[in-house]
């Protein structure tokens, strides 16, 4: 036998023997820590990981109170738009409610992220935007579109529908209820879609109603 296969035999040897040395002194290290309790200090560490990789993985800054004021305006802008005496100014009155309702969501956000230690810029922050956003500026562009070509009439259920299109797929980035809120909003476009002469009604049960049972939810149940 060669001098290196020598070497080679008794490495082998020597780990085996390694190996099993700990497999047999394992399950009393085992015992020993079962009975310790676990340091006050672990367990804080623990939650601490837990909850930061949580935040890092969600956006959690979604404001449930600022929802509810949202729905708050909607349904004044509804009550205020169906005493209108033209689609001109039935219009004006909705695109001034979502203008303030803008203000209200990113006031709303930027303090509720304030108060979580989540900066909007994070990594869940950006996808949540960038995926909201999209469904958003296809709206303001059919609205131009659909106005021109006369179709004011389908207006309702194009914004319910891209505005739960792009809850849904911003949700995907934030807590479970947010795409659920968004589904529904979707289901309110389609209602708009199938009863055109109820597109204010449905305006303010979309954006009145459902911001406000969805605000109130996430409000109770992540935070405000």
């Amino acid at each position: 036998m060669s001098v290196t296969l020598q070497y080679k035999v008794l490495d082998n040897i020597a780990v085996r023997c390694y190996l099993r040395s700990m497999l047999e002194h394992r399950p009393r290290r085992l015992r020993r820590l079962q009975g310790r309790p676990v340091p006050t200090r672990a367990i804080e560490d623990l939650r601490f990981i837990r909850e930061t990789m949580e935040r890092s993985s969600a956006f959690t800054a979604v404001p449930g109170w600022g929802q509810v004021a949202m729905g708050g305006t909607a349904l004044i802008a509804a009550w205020m738009a169906s005493r209108q005496p033209s689609p001109a100014m039935w219009l004006a009155v909705w695109i001034g409610d979502a203008a303030l309702a803008a203000s209200i969501a990113l006031t709303a956000t930027q303090h509720k992220a304030q108060r979580a230690g989540v900066p909007l810029t994070s990594g869940p922050g950006r996808r949540f935007a960038f995926s909201f956003l999209p469904p958003i500026a296809a709206g303001a562009i059919l609205t131009v579109v659909l106005l021109h070509a006369g179709a004011m009439p389908t207006l309702p259920g194009i914004w319910l529908l891209l505005y739960g299109a792009g809850v849904v797929t911003g949700g995907a980035f934030s807590v479970a209820i947010v795409p659920v809120m968004g589904l529904c909003f979707m289901v309110a476009g389609v209602g708009a879609f199938l009863l055109p002469g109820w597109g204010n009604a449905w305006m303010a049960a979309g954006f009145g109603g459902l911001h406000i049972l969805f605000g109130i939810l996430i409000a109770r149940r992540h935070g405000g």
